[in-house]
């Protein structure tokens, strides 16, 4: 895996609390580009103070005004729903998508997708996908915080990578 291929996009986020916690989010688990499509309110004290140690991670978001600038040098791009879709594009869940990631990672430039946070990534969006992510949750209640979503893709990004170093270092050390 190659963190610096990875970046995680927001699109059009409301929220500059959500930008603050999305920082925190990928600093816990080593991933350190952010991009803003069009953030409605950025920057803000409010990213700031919700960032908390990762501070530098909001100090370094690029700030974009169309996704086509987002992904332009993107070779794979993953958008997240926490709806299912009637449209027949490849869906997998996070942890199957982390590992699609993390090997694209190593030659290519991934964006990961995350959509407005009333209502998501839309159809034109979701079509500039290669691979389209959906987090199941409880059907009684199945909004994700934008945080909470990103967290989530960025933990199973996080696992898989340590999954796969694990596993490499028993194979050379260990011949199994």
């Amino acid at each position: 895996m190659n963190s610096s291929n990875i970046q995680v996009v927001l699109v059009n986020p409301s929220h500059p609390g959500n930008i603050g916690g999305v920082a925190r989010a990928m600093k816990n688990m080593g991933l350190r580009q952010l991009v803003l499509v069009e953030p409605r309110k950025f920057p803000d004290p409010e990213a700031e103070w919700r960032a908390a140690s990762a501070l530098d991670i909001i100090q370094a978001a690029r700030v974009v005004q169309t996704l086509d600038e987002a992904i332009a040098d993107s070779q794979f791009v993953v958008g997240t729903s926490a709806r299912e879709r009637r449209i027949p594009w490849p869906v997998q869940d996070a942890r199957l998508t982390a590992s699609r990631i993390v090997q694209h990672s190593s030659t290519d430039k991934v964006s990961i997708l995350f959509g407005r946070e009333d209502s998501g990534l839309n159809n034109d969006e979701l079509r500039r996908c290669n691979l389209h992510c959906h987090i199941p949750t409880h059907p009684d209640y199945e909004s994700l915080n934008l945080s909470m979503a990103v967290q989530i893709v960025c933990y199973e990004i996080n696992n898989c990578y340590s999954f796969l170093i694990s596993f490499l270092i028993k194979k050379f050390y260990c011949g199994y």
